[in-house]
């Protein structure tokens, strides 16, 4: 049998080092990781059987996901991160579940927490700020079930955890930073996802927030985009014909492509001011093209790995999170540090 000591002599590394990149714990160099997991893979290199991983990997426990994340690209680098989590782990048996949903019906994300609910030790989501939602991830964590929130957290609910960003922190920002960009004077259209998202709700309110210390700027409308390119074509479009005085856009979630799409079909890129958060591809492209000057980045692909590792500590080495909320610092970038 292949042993810690064995794969660290040939790391050359200690077994400590090891054994902190097999459990996921304290900090180890990129390159080493890579190194050590390699050689595990390479050695087939199984846990302990005496160990709780190995008694993990017994009883196989299920870890269920649910994500906003159909046609909303923001969602590819959190479900990268998780996914190579996961696939650190599996050595100890975690198995994982996943649902994807477009846009935000609640019906449907209740109907895959009741399909996940009886078999999973764990659930990763990113709920829609519903009373109906909360009350079934209640309930979840009343049989045991681990809960934690990724991306979006909700209100009212026991969930143990939540994984993400700082929503009013980066509606701050973003007001900040539009005031840096336009002035003392801004006539503005908002386009967000869904006001049954929190994380919305609350990034507005920073935006508001930090507004009422610039006597200039004004809301003209607020409309919603279900996360959706087309449909924020389409209210963006609606926007500028409606309002010619409007000289910026604040896109409080997804769906910056087609805002920018619309902003450059009425060859308005000169004359509005967008701000934005996530570096999509997408987003990379309407920087090139000079119709966003600016982005607020939200570290997707780490979100995604803490919230994996997070529930890993948990249903493996019965290990609590050290923390309630584990909060991303929200990152300014500009085309030439993305």
């Amino acid at each position: 049998m292949v042993t810690i000591k064995q794969i660290a002599e040939l790391c050359g590394v200690s077994r400590g080092t090891v054994d902190r990149v097999l459990n996921g714990r304290g900090r180890v160099k990129p390159e080493t990781e890579a190194a050590v997991l390699q050689m595990v893979k390479e050695l087939g290199y199984r846990p302990n059987p005496a160990g709780k991983a190995l008694a993990a990997r017994r009883h196989r426990p299920v870890v269920g996901i649910i994500l906003t994340s159909e046609g909303n690209v923001f969602y590819d680098e959190i479900i990268r991160g998780l996914q190579t989590a996961e696939n650190r782990y599996q050595i100890y048996g975690l198995q994982v579940e996943a649902r994807s949903m477009k846009g935000y019906d609640v019906e449907t994300q209740l109907s895959f927490i009741h399909e996940l609910a009886d078999h999973i030790k764990a659930l990763i989501i990113s709920p829609i700020n519903d009373e109906k939602i909360a009350a079934a991830l209640n309930k979840l964590v009343d049989a045991g079930v681990f809960v934690v929130t990724l991306n979006n957290d909700i209100e009212h609910c026991r969930r143990q955890c939540y994984v993400g960003s700082d929503y009013i922190n980066g509606g701050e920002t973003a007001c900040a930073l539009l005031q840096l960009l336009q002035g003392d004077r801004a006539d503005i259209g908002v386009v967000m996802g869904d006001k049954r998202v929190w994380g919305h709700q609350l990034r507005l309110q920073g935006f508001c927030e930090r507004m009422k210390q610039i006597s200039g700027f004004r809301i003209l409308e607020t409309v919603e985009n279900n996360d959706d390119e087309i449909i924020s074509y389409e209210q963006t479009k609606k926007l500028i014909q409606t309002y010619p005085e409007m000289n910026a856009v604040f896109i409080i979630a997804g769906g910056v492509y087609g805002a920018c799409r619309a902003v450059m079909s009425e060859k308005k890129q000169k004359d509005i001011t967008i701000v934005a958060f996530d570096s999509t591809p997408t987003t990379v492209e309407m920087m090139k093209k000079g119709v966003l000057r600016t982005i607020i980045y939200q570290h997707p692909y780490r979100q995604g790995h803490q919230a994996m590792d997070i529930v890993f500590r948990y249903v493996v080495n019965d290990q609590p999170p050290e923390h309630e909320t584990y909060i991303l610092k929200n990152e300014i970038k500009l085309l030439e540090n993305l």
